[in-house]
This record gives structure tokens, sequence and C-alpha cells, in this order.
């Protein structure tokens, strides 16, 4: 088989494998297969042991793309904060990052960026990297074949605007009275999702008051004319959306210069009580970056100094994005994921075998127990009267629960043999309740919010980076779903109706689409384990389809990978990739799930888990598998490498881990009612 080549970005595609028709599936599994995954299970348990934190959690490290390191740079440039170590050690982190042919990157072997590569040449300017240095006039000529600082994306443009690199009236309009919306009015707050809703609210703010730092040089070497570095943008047809929210945006520039100023101060002035209520107890907003940065700077121009308290924790928090590198580079996580990490490796630990009583599972246990958010958050704007009881992926998000960590911490917990099982209990059966209660009207649930599905956020000339809305998703759904199952829950009829929107998603090739991970692989190697946990037969129709994707796309070394291209060009590259740890796995616990422990296809991919793992019981993984917008924003989980493969593999030694732990003598899931 020979590779093919996808034109639009020039990247490689694997060939396929060999169809099951192709290959002898009916040759038992090759002798040493159960021994090597034998040896992988107890070398990655050990090392997955050792790295747990004193307290209790795990957690790996966040990987995104430079922008995160730029717009840090860029801000304490704005508050005057900038000093020579911080700058130096990101830049180090940056320059390392560029492609060799001039650009950056937003995932490991991706296509150059325009935004991103704007912004990281600006900061490597900030860093006191000359324009005519090799790597800076390449990165330039690169940018303005691509349109220049003109064609980048509305948030690139905001920060170039805070220096006077950017016309603020060139920028689409965002007042701060959007703050009085109504919830059942089109465009409110609670319209848009929850990252993009703590992040909107600051920057109408900044759009307001529109500020200018004096610019500590220019940037003439990215405008394709200088001359005219802010060329209009054509209108599209006005009986489009896309025409009509382009005039809408126009209108709002007008009503810019007639708003009343005592109201304009009056809604800025609520937009900060707005912030100010939702900061954590560390300092930061939602636990994510990019809204703490906004926060702060929109407070500032609020009048709030730097030592005011809100603003000295918001900076303080912001630090502690950071992980500095052992060559002195200095890299910016977006966010953090103690919560999502430490209930897998919980899974994966004991479906690998480790007594469900270990101490360390039981201290990683009472850490998840007392991360339980039990007060109400923006959530409960639509669902007022729903009791709080659910789990945040981050230290400290209390505003903002999340549907999949909930339900996967839930999974988690009932797989510990904890010494206070009635507070395992109590905590799950609040979990349990709220989750049913987010669930949306489709019978699908999203990820923070109820029926957060308008049309509307995402046709703002404002909203052109990823998504803004947080629609009920393939793999949330089949996260909750599981943990129904697991509690009991199977045929409850609000359980049922998610497994019928499951079965109505499945692609036409087998698959399932993922939201929050790399994409057809995630999706699948979610929602199968799922529907099987909640009853449907390894023959059912939907299970077989799936069972015969999985296989057409194993890659010819045994493993499964997908590249996120297929956000993008879905025909071409859905999943298609360079096999790579946590994919192979996801696409293991669907096969087992479905019940082809002895395939072919099993004994070949745990065969390359075993093979490609490293000597101290780890996986290498450089491609990014998790996802936080599809294509605009990709994530690589440290630990996914670590947790699938191991959750894979003792599943493939040990089976169904609900029935490991009724023949263990701990308390059976499927006899919790949770309610």
């Amino acid at each position: 088989m020979t590779a093919t080549t996808d034109g639009s970005t020039g990247a490689t595609l694997p060939p396929r494998a060999a169809s099951a028709s192709e290959t002898d599936i009916t040759t038992p599994a090759a002798a040493g297969v159960q021994e090597a995954a034998g040896r992988a299970v107890r070398r990655a348990t050990d090392f997955l042991l050792a790295r747990q934190d004193a307290q209790g959690w795990w957690k790996g490290d966040l990987e995104t793309n430079v922008t995160m390191d730029a717009e840090d740079l860029l801000l304490r440039q704005f508050l005057g904060i900038r000093d020579e170590a911080t700058t130096r050690a990101a830049a180090l982190f940056i320059r390392g990052e560029q492609r060799p042919d001039g650009p950056w990157a937003t995932f490991y072997g991706g296509p150059g960026e325009l935004s991103a590569t704007i912004e990281a040449y600006v900061a490597l300017r900030l860093a006191g990297d000359a324009p005519d240095a090799p790597h800076m006039a390449k990165a330039s000529t690169w940018i303005r074949e691509r349109g220049g600082i003109a064609a980048a994306r509305v948030f690139t443009r905001i920060w170039l605007a805070l220096f006077g690199w950017w016309k603020w009236e060139d920028l689409p309009e965002l007042p701060p009275e959007l703050i009085y919306f109504p919830s059942w009015m089109p465009l409110n707050i609670y319209d848009f999702g929850c990252w993009a809703r703590q992040t909107i609210v600051p920057l109408t703010v900044v759009s307001a008051k529109r500020p200018v730092r004096p610019a500590p040089f220019p940037l003439d070497e990215l405008h394709t004319d200088p001359a005219d570095p802010n060329p209009a943008r054509p209108l599209a047809p006005v009986t489009s959306w896309d025409g009509a929210f382009q005039r809408l945006d126009k209108a709002l520039h007008q009503l810019r210069k007639v708003a009343p100023r005592r109201l304009r101060r009056a809604a800025m002035n609520s937009a900060a009580r707005w912030i100010v209520e939702r900061q954590e107890n560390d300092g930061c907003w939602g636990g994510i970056q990019p809204p703490a940065v906004y926060s702060v700077i929109a407070l500032h121009l609020l009048g709030y100094d730097l030592e005011h308290p809100v603003m000295r924790e918001g900076l303080a928090s912001l630090d502690r994005f950071a992980v500095w590198r052992e060559d002195g580079a200095r890299m910016i996580e977006a966010c953090q994921s103690p919560v999502w990490d430490t209930c897998l490796a919980t899974i994966a630990l004991v479906d690998a075998g480790l007594p469900a009583d270990h101490p360390q599972l039981v201290k990683a246990a009472d850490w998840m127990l007392g991360e339980e958010i039990v007060r109400p958050g923006d959530w409960a704007v639509k669902r007022p009267g729903l009791p709080p009881g659910g789990w945040a992926f981050e230290f400290h998000n209390d505003n903002y629960p999340d549907i999949d960590d909930t339900a996967e911490v839930a999974l988690a917990l009932r797989r510990v043999g904890h010494h206070d099982p009635e507070r395992v209990d109590r905590a799950i059966g609040r979990a349990v309740r709220w989750n049913l209660g987010m669930q949306s009207r489709n019978g699908a649930w999203g990820a923070f919010d109820v029926d957060n599905t308008s049309p509307f956020p995402n046709r703002l000339p404002f909203c052109d980076f990823g998504e803004v809305i947080d629609p009920p998703s393939a793999d949330v759904t089949a996260h909750v779903v599981e943990m129904l199952a697991a509690e009991g829950l199977a045929h409850d009829p609000r359980t049922r109706r998610g497994i019928e929107w499951l079965l109505a998603e499945q692609e036409p090739d087998g698959s399932w689409f993922g939201r929050w991970g790399v994409n057809y692989v995630y999706g699948t190697g979610s929602v199968v384990p799922a529907l099987t946990a909640a009853g449907l037969p390894g023959s059912h129709p939907a299970v077989r389809r799936a069972v015969a994707w999985l296989e057409s796309v194993q890659n010819d070394d045994g493993g499964w990978g997908e590249d996120l291209r297929s956000y993008k060009y879905v025909k071409e590259w859905s999943g298609r990739g360079a096999s790579t740890a946590s994919q192979t796995a996801w696409a293991l616990m669907a096969l087992l799930a479905a019940g082809e422990k002895d395939s072919k296809a099993v004994e070949r991919g745990v065969r390359w888990l075993a093979e490609t793992q490293c000597e101290d019981g780890s996986w290498d993984e450089p491609y990014f598998t998790g996802t936080g917008f599809p294509w605009d924003f990709s994530i690589n989980y440290h630990l996914y490498r670590q947790v699938f493969p191991l959750t894979a593999l003792g599943r493939y030694l040990h089976g169904d881990p609900f029935d490991r732990l009724l023949a263990a003598g701990g308390r059976p899931l499927s006899e919790a009612k949770g309610s």
C-alpha cells in the first residue's frame, strides 16, 4: 500500500490497513501477547503510582500552542510588569516551537497558522529578536504571503489594538450593555458557552474603553501594504446571516457614538461585579487562562490597581499556569486538569488490577471527594431548582462544574474500596441527580450547560475563533450513559433517551464524532463501551458497524491514530493518522467492550502498545489527541498517553471492570442506585 497526500496541507496520510476480509481473523491470539500485556501493565502501573501527588491527585502538563505564551508576555507589557527573566524563558519556548519554514502551528505536525504566527512574532520582538534575523524574516514573509495582520482573527487584532498596531474602529463592536440582556433574549451572555461567556464579559469593557499603550516598535513588516494597514473587509450579502450580523455590527458602531454615558458606565460596573463575583478561591477565573487574562485587563481599565487583592490574586494565579522546563524555557498552560487526570488515573489503575482498597487509590478518592462542588454556579440560570453536586476539571472552578468530569469521577469513586462507603454513596447520588438534571431537551448532554444551542453567537463577527456554544456531544453523553448504567439506571427513561440520541448520531461509516477528543476514534471509543454497559449486546447493528469501522482504519503497524485535520477534512482524515498510545487505547476499549478480545485487530493493537512502551513504563506521544475547539484549539494532555493505554491493557487482561469488582468482593456498580 502506498501513502497518499492531503493536497490542502501537504501532510502525508498513513496507508490504511487491510480490511478484515483481507486478513486472517480466525488465528488465535499469538503466543506471548498476554505476557507482553502483563509486563506493560505492571510497568505502567508503577510509573503512574510514582507520579501521584502527596495530596492524592495526578496532573499531567496540558500543552496547547504559543498564543498562550505570547499573550502572557503582551499582558505583562500592557500592565508594565514584564521582566527580563520571564521574557527570556518565554522566548526560548516560542523559538523552539517555530516550524523550519517560518510559521507556528497550533498542534504537533500541523500546518502553519496565521494568527498564532503573528502573536509569536510580536512576542519575540518584545524579547528583542530583530526583524531581520533569519527566523524572524522567514516568519514575517510567511505572514505577508497570507494576508498580513488584516487577515488575522479578531482576538489577535484586539491584542494588537491594545498597543496601537491596529485600529479599534476596525474591530467588531462588543457593547457592555450586553450584561443587561435577560436570559430569554437572543445573544444574552448565557447563550454563549461558559468559556466564551467568561471571555466576552471582560472584553465588553475592553471594547468600550478602547485603551492604547504606546507601541514599543512598529509592525510595518507584517502588513501587505503598510500604507493601507487596515483594508476594509467586503460585506456578505444582506440576505445571508453573515451579512445581517455584519450590518448589525455597523449599527453598533454608530450606537456607540450616541449611547448614554451613564448607561455605559453602569453596564461596565455591572460587568466588573459579574467578573469579581466569579473569581475563584485561587484568584483565577474559571480555571482557564484566557478569561483570567481579559478579566485582569478589564478590571485594570476600571481602576483596579495592581495591588488590589483581586488583581494581585489574579496575577498570581496566572503564574501558576507556567511550566518551567529543564532547558530554562517557560510554557504556559491554557488550563490545568487535575480532577480529570485523577479520575482517569483511578479508573486505569483499578481496571489494570490494582486492589480497590490500595492506599493510593483511597487517597485519590479522598481528594476527589474533597473537590465536590456543592454550591450553584452559572448552570443554575437554566436550572434554578436543581440541587448542586458535581466536579470541575480544574483545581478551583466552583462556578463551572462539568458534566463529563462528574460522570467520570462517579465511575472512578465507585471502583475504589473506600473506608467510608456512605460518604461515597452520598457524593455519587448528588452527582447522578445533578447530571440527570442537566440533560438537554434532545436527551443528550453538553459539557457545562443545558440546551446551549443558540444559532446566533457563532454568527457574530466577533466570534471568528473556535466554538462559542456548548451543544450536546456524543462523547459527553456516552460518559453519562456509562455512569448511569453503572448506578443501576440503564433502564431509566432518561438513560434510554440518551442511548436513542447516541444511536441516531452514529455516522454512516459506523463511527461517532468526538467533540472533546480527536476525533472519530475518540467518539467511537467513548460510545461503544457506554452502549454495551447499558445493555446493548455486541451483536447490535450499531456496535457491529463501529467494530467494522475501527478495523477498517487500523494502521498497518497495529495501532490507531487520527490527525486533527479530520475536523476540517473529514473524508480524507477520518480515523487516519500516525498511531498514538491514547488513540490506540480508545479503539481497543471499544473493541473489547464489543466482545472482540480474541480478534486479530485487538491482538495487533495490544501488541503495538506493548512494543512501543518505554523502559520506564511510559509511552511517547507528541501528537495532540485532545480538543478544546475542534480544529481551532488543540490539546496534548500529557497524561493521556499513560491512563488510556493502562485502562485498555487492563481490560484486555482482566475483562469487564464491573464483573471484576464483583468477583473481588467489593460493592458492585450494578447495585448502586445513586438516586
